[in-house]
């Protein structure tokens, strides 16, 4: 995807979250629990403004938030982060410098993309409180979701923060896991302190397939089925979100314990 796509995205989501956020703002989020779709509304706008400071100011601002933002409305707060959010973006470009946490790439564009998987999955956090159609996702910026999160969230974090891992990985006997999103692939392979993906459906067997459309596997990776089993799928097994999994579920566990702890 490139960087006007995916603020088109990140414009779509955003206006979808917004009109659903002010339905029933005392709800409470199945998908992220303790949280109201306020509380919600109130992190996702919290989330942009972080974002601004640290592409103004060339480092992730800690601690946040500041105590202020608690005194402001929810929605009031996600419009003004949402409007500082674009501004910052519509002043720099994808490839200015800007301090993220992920070391491969500190630039801008960095959060151009984070900020549009970030929105598309919390709006569907708001969707599935407030008991609305989830809108689907389009395949794209799905495709990239899935790409994101094996890459950028979870073989990142095994290889930089790898006691976090531990308790999951230590005894693993190596694992080859094929996930496929639409006509996309990736193959994971996991082991005693190891997370690696390679693009690509490669060869050989896998202890496990995860595989359906892009928008089913985005949510069951991210754990945004819904507690009706939808993930967006067409077909496939209806209790797995759309994904049909095939393998071995001890192994299927260890995936879906690594996604958790990296993107917690």
């Amino acid at each position: 995807m490139d960087f006007p796509r995916f603020l088109d995205c990140l414009a779509a989501d955003y206006n979808r979250l917004r009109a659903v956020v002010e339905t029933d703002a005392d709800a409470p989020v199945p998908t992220c629990p303790g949280w109201t779709v306020a509380d919600l509304t109130r992190h996702v706008g919290e989330v942009y403004l972080h974002k601004t400071v640290a592409m103004r100011e060339g480092v992730e601002p800690e601690p946040w938030p500041p105590k202020e933002f608690a005194e402001e409305e929810p929605t009031a707060l996600l419009d003004r982060g949402y409007s500082a959010l674009r501004a910052e973006f519509a002043g720099r470009a994808p490839e200015d410098p800007a301090a993220t946490w992920y070391g491969p790439d500190q630039s801008v564009g960095f959060w151009i993309r984070r900020m549009a998987q970030e929105t598309v999955v919390h709006r569907i956090d708001a969707e599935l409180a407030t008991g609305r159609s989830v809108a689907p996702v389009p395949a794209d910026l799905a495709v990239d979701g899935v790409d994101e999160l094996l890459k950028v969230f979870a073989a990142y974090s095994v290889a930089e923060w790898g006691d976090y891992f531990t308790d999951i990985l230590a005894g693993s006997p190596g694992r080859t896991f094929l996930v496929r999103a639409g006509d996309a692939a990736w193959r994971v392979r996991t082991g005693p302190g190891e997370f690696t993906v390679t693009d690509g459906a490669g060869d050989g067997t896998a202890d496990v397939t995860f595989s359906g459309t892009p928008q089913a596997v985005l949510r069951r990776l991210w754990n945004r089925q819904g507690t009706d089993g939808d993930g967006g799928g067409d077909g496939g097994d209806a209790g797995n979100g759309g994904v049909t999994v095939e393998g071995d579920p001890e192994a299927a566990e260890e995936l879906r314990r690594c996604v958790v702890v990296a993107t917690e």
